[in-house]
């Protein structure tokens, strides 16, 4: 873990883990990038929900760029190869992920909150892509944003205007699941959180790879219910366990 950059907190079956660098608006660096690495993988197999927050009035404003600027004239920038990996991982990762966004996320804290299972903001929360204004593309926000299938035109606007959006805006773009009032944000993703602990691990993190697998490989009717029933078989395959018939429509 890195010192006073990343804080985990461990709850029976579920953690939090806190962006902790609020001077910097919990930009990632590299060192806070492979901190959250080593999290995630010391958190696999013990925490079947993991909450992802900020501290102060960020969530994240993406990569560090004065890092990354200094990186590429010395001719050694790895951070985009290392933060494809990271949001791969969480992706990757067999416990379910939600977003706390407690404050401003750009770019990549768009990024971050696009690769969690779940999002929740508070409702003086804010949103934005930026990186058009300083000629560049939105490599892995823009990206992210239209895999989670909003409408075209609504992540043109996000990615072409740079303009910060509110929380209501973006839940009702569908990039989030609720909002909430400061306070009862983190209450809220831990009761969350605490849920999903609860369920079964391997068919939780069956049904979060079946979130990614439909309709982005299967798009048709009868493959998807297909692709279904072979799911629960790898669950009961590997919970050894055989019922007489099935019992999910």
């Amino acid at each position: 873990m890195t010192r006073d950059k990343l804080r985990v907190e461990r709850h029976p079956g579920w953690a939090l883990i806190r962006i902790d660098r609020p001077h910097k608006r919990n930009a990632l660096d590299r060192a806070l990038r492979a901190g959250l690495m080593a999290a995630l993988r010391g958190l696999e197999g013990e925490a079947r929900a993991i909450v992802l927050t900020g501290s102060g009035s960020a969530f994240c404003a993406g990569l560090d760029l004065t890092e990354r600027a200094a990186d590429r004239a010395a001719g050694q920038d790895t951070g985009g190869a290392e933060w494809v990996e990271l949001n791969a991982a969480i992706r990757a990762h067999p416990a379910a992920f939600i977003a706390a966004v407690n404050g401003m996320a750009l770019g990549g804290g768009v990024t971050l909150m696009n690769s969690c299972d779940l999002a929740l903001a508070s409702d003086n929360a804010t949103f934005a892509c930026p990186e058009l204004g300083f000629a560049t593309y939105a490599s892995a926000s823009g990206p992210t944003t239209q895999l989670s299938g909003i409408a075209r035109k609504r992540a043109a606007w996000l990615l072409l205007t740079t303009e910060r959006l509110d929380a209501t805006t973006v839940e009702r773009w569908g990039l989030l699941n609720e909002v909430v009032a400061p306070p009862a944000l983190l209450p809220r993703a831990a009761a969350l959180a605490e849920r999903l602990a609860g369920y079964d691990p391997v068919a939780l993190t069956a049904v979060k790879q079946a979130l990614d697998h439909i309709p982005a490989v299967i798009r048709g009717w009868r493959e998807a219910m297909e692709y279904g029933q072979r799911v629960n078989a790898g669950i009961r395959h590997h919970n050894n366990h055989t019922p007489s018939q099935e019992t999910t429509p």
